[in-house]
């Protein structure tokens, strides 16, 4: 059975950081490219980051400088470090797990909230 699930989300204030983590099971970890992706209230959900099974990395452009995503293929798990934290970054945090490259399936955690407020 896969599991995604993800933690670490919460209220920070603006400029303040947060760590979310993504651990996955019931899947070949190092196969899957991983990403995080975010919804905020009455917009569509966007790709925040992305990593890929070699480790190369792609950002949205409203987070470059800020976040950075990094994966531990020996605790199947990724890591999204946030920075710099701003009110726009308030929204739901998703893991996905995107093993399509590879023949596997695409797998979706049930998402962290994040909110960033005074």
């Amino acid at each position: 059975q896969v599991q995604i699930v993800e933690s670490g989300g919460g209220l920070v204030q603006p400029g303040g950081s947060l760590r979310l983590s993504c651990a996955a099971s019931g899947i070949i970890f190092r196969l899957y490219a991983m990403g995080w992706y975010r919804q905020a209230p009455g917009k569509q959900r966007e790709l925040v980051a992305r990593i890929t099974r070699g480790g190369n990395t792609n950002y949205a452009d409203s987070v470059k400088g800020r976040f950075t995503i990094s994966r531990d293929n020996a605790k199947n798990t990724v890591y999204l470090q946030m920075n710099s934290l701003k009110p726009e970054d308030t929204a739901v945090y998703s893991c996905n797990a995107d093993g399509t490259s590879m023949g596997h399936a695409n797998y979706w955690g049930q998402g962290t909230q994040v909110t960033v407020s005074p």
